[in-house]
């Protein structure tokens, strides 16, 4: 075994966060024998840890730090201190994500093209081609155990699902089925099968979801070559008289700083704070931040077109029974701009326990109209609505020029407005989720507002040219040949899918190129 690392050896690869992006490349780098230090801010959690009560799970898994918003998005009023619902641990949100695995659409690589000049809208096409990713979303799925992918089976329907189903079905929806989820429909890689259970969002207590926690850490730390620190909050990164990093400054559980060599380093620590971290690091040689000659670090956040349906019918559905994201339709992903809008949207069900509901149904709308609705509960159905947001420039992640961290560092605030074509769609999406359940014989829907959300975007893009992002295409910086972005922050525009399967799998493609380079010298 040669982890753990000595904190000056600038042999290692530093990836920090150990999430879908993070703890994918960890992992395929130490199976290609190159040492890797993986720093996590959280601590380690594993499923006999996971806590089946909604609330106890939250303040378990959550990322809490300090943050502030803005903008006229909901969650600004709403949740101010809470943009994301996403996690501080080892695994990071894939121990919370439910597991839909869906590729991005060839249209959605090239939206500029597609799409034209959207007023408002900083459109740029990927640097890269769904031909190009085909290979890669090959290995992810096989990798993650994807349903419906491989001849694995999809996982059954529960009754949220069925009453989905019945809707899409009288509407003439076309593609409506138990989704491609990255969670177990029968025994593999050592892990059971999927119980039903119903809380995927507390974290997997029968490890059947895929999740780094428990699958990529493991098998990076049993070659020997990846060492794990747990509690290590990263608050800058350094470089040498070159402009090269050269290694990365870190609070321990203790808030005692350390300083960690590297010979590259791999940001993953998800779209609020890898922008900051590099906004952070500024230096006189990199006033503005790391890697932002463009200006564009922190900028086009995007956080998907969601919003949420439920409805109540005549008989008990029992939507928390089963899988929480049990279901998808998938016809209205299509881009047609006929509907009012350019890109697309899925229908996916979701069920809340009802400590989430009370928080969540419609957040301060308290009355006969608010408990009646869960009075109903028993005999609701849920859905998520998501799809394709889109960049701007003004949607941004900015260091707060007063409030400060438990470290002293200026915490990230999220500015976040929608566009004019987020609104449409999101109006499009409620009236044919209601549609579904109006089909299906719904006595009442209820349109819900956005959460917190899960899925982060952007603020550190992809581009071919460097005046126009802050990454190529292979996550590297333009302006920092040794250092790279490895999570959704990466991710050009926003598509209408779930975004944890594009994530693996160009952490994958990243870490056959980073291999590439330093055979070839040049890391």
């Amino acid at each position: 075994m040669s982890a753990p690392y000595k904190t000056d050896d600038n042999s290692v690869v530093v990836v920090i966060g150990t999430g879908a992006g993070g703890g994918t490349l960890a992992n395929e780098l130490a199976q290609k024998g190159i040492s890797v230090v993986a720093l996590e801010a959280g601590g380690r959690h594993l499923p006999d840890d996971y806590i089946n009560d909604e609330w106890p799970s939250f303040g378990q898994l959550a990322w809490l730090d300090a943050r502030t918003t803005s903008g006229d998005w909901r969650v600004s009023r709403d949740f101010s201190g809470l943009p994301a619902w996403i996690v501080k641990a080892v695994g990071g949100s894939t121990v919370h994500w439910a597991g839909a695995s869906l590729r991005f659409q060839e249209h959605e690589f090239r939206v500029r093209t597609e799409y034209g000049d959207l007023p408002g809208a900083n459109l740029l096409d990927w640097p890269i081609t769904l031909e190009e990713m085909e290979p890669w979303y090959d290995k992810a799925e096989y990798k993650m155990g994807t349903t419906r992918t491989n001849g694995i089976p999809g996982l059954p329907g529960n009754n949220n699902f069925k009453v989905m189903k019945a809707g899409a079905d009288k509407l003439g929806y076309k593609d409506c089925h138990t989704g491609r989820m990255s969670i177990n429909s029968q025994p593999r890689d050592g892990r059971g099968a999927c119980q039903q259970a119903g809380f995927c969002f507390q974290g997997c207590k029968f490890g059947a979801k895929w999740s780094t926690a428990y699958t990529e850490i493991p098998a990076g730390e049993a070659t020997g070559k990846l060492e794990v620190r747990e509690h290590a909050h990263v608050l800058t990164i350094e470089h040498d008289n070159n402009g090269k990093v050269s290694g990365v400054v870190y609070a321990d559980k203790d808030g005692n700083q350390h300083r960690q060599a590297a010979r590259a380093v791999c940001v993953a620590g998800n779209s609020i704070e890898s922008p900051r971290l590099l906004l952070n690091s500024a230096s006189s040689m990199f006033p503005d931040g790391l890697a932002n000659s463009s200006g564009q670090v922190g900028r086009n956040y995007m956080r998907h077109m969601t919003g949420s349906v439920y409805a109540i019918f005549e008989q008990p559905v029992s939507m928390w029974r089963g899988t929480t994201m049990a279901g998808i339709i998938t016809d209205e992903s299509r881009n047609d701009p006929s509907r009012g809008f350019v890109g697309g949207y899925e229908m996916e069900t979701l069920s809340l326990g009802l400590p989430f509901m009370a928080a969540f149904l419609n957040p301060g709308a308290w009355g006969r109209e608010f408990s009646s609705a869960m009075d109903g509960y028993e005999n609701m159905a849920g859905m998520w609505l998501v799809g394709e947001d889109m960049p701007q420039e003004s949607n941004a992640i900015t260091l707060h020029p007063d409030t400060k961290d438990q470290f002293g560092l200026p915490v990230p605030n999220v500015n976040f407005s929608d566009h004019p074509n987020d609104i449409a769609m999101r109006n499009h999406a409620y009236q044919q989720g209601q549609a579904v359940y109006d089909a299906a014989g719904a006595i009442r829907t209820m349109p819900t507002p956005p959460y917190p959300s899960t899925h982060n975007m952007g603020t550190n893009r992809m581009s071919a040219k460097a005046r126009d992002g802050v990454v190529n295409k292979h996550g590297q910086a333009h302006d920092i040949s040794n250092l790279f972005v490895s999570d959704g922050s990466q991710f050009t525009t926003g598509a209408s899918e779930n975004p944890t399967l594009t994530i693996v799998s160009l952490a994958i493609r990243q870490a056959d190129y980073i291999a590439s380079q330093m055979t070839a010298g040049k890391l």
